[in-house]
């Protein structure tokens, strides 16, 4: 199960992700699978990018499967890719969190250089085609990160539900019924109260 580790004066909690639980383990697994693809697919991405020599800030940059490049988006790339592998080493709440927040600087950065294409600003060589590109990346890795943890029909065995719901989570069926609880004690209270009395004696 997932470890929630409370934190003092806060009532946020971190979780860990215990992957020998089964919910757990696929959880990671779609985080690291997901942080894996997309960290390969911009390592790619830049090395072709620098192995055609393209200027570091040239903003004519050049074509590289269908994308346009230059130094600068080729190096960016790989070290953007590079975190993603970290991610899915890590795996866990990590990975997903990971996920998310690129996800969300992608599309971030898709809409900025939007307003920069065709301006002498656009340092990143960005054509309407790396724009698409950046949203569909940022989508993809959103997806990925909000996996399992993101709804409001998630299961109770879900480690993300037992922390939103620690009282749920820390009670178990055994402990209803046990000797000394309220609600127990009100029923026996009441048995007691209708069971039948015995008859008085004539006297």
């Amino acid at each position: 199960m997932a470890t929630p580790v409370m934190h003092p004066g806060t009532a946020r909690q971190r979780i860990r992700l215990d992957e020998h639980l089964p919910t757990d383990h696929r959880l990671s697994t779609v985080y690291r699978i997901g942080a894996g693809l997309m960290g390969l697919l911009l390592i790619a991405f830049g090395i072709l990018g620098l192995t055609n020599n393209i200027g570091f800030f040239d903003t004519g940059g050049d074509q590289v499967v269908g994308l346009n490049t230059n130094g600068a988006l080729s190096v960016l790339s790989i070290c953007v890719g590079a975190l993603l592998l970290v991610g899915m080493l890590i795996g866990g709440n990590f990975a997903s969190t990971l996920n998310m927040t690129l996800g969300v600087l992608f599309i971030l950065n898709g809409f900025l250089n939007l307003g920069l294409l065709q301006t002498d600003y656009n340092f990143l060589a960005f054509k309407i085609q790396n724009v698409l590109f950046s949203f569909v990346v940022g989508l993809l890795l959103m997806t990925f990160g909000m996996y399992g943890r993101v709804g409001s029909a998630l299961p109770h065995d879900n480690p993300y539900w037992r922390a939103r719901h620690p009282g749920h989570a820390t009670s178990s069926p055994d402990q209803q019924g046990q000797p000394g609880q309220p609600g127990q004690q009100g029923q026996q209270g009441q048995q007691a109260s209708t069971a039948p009395r015995p008859p008085r004696e004539a006297g």
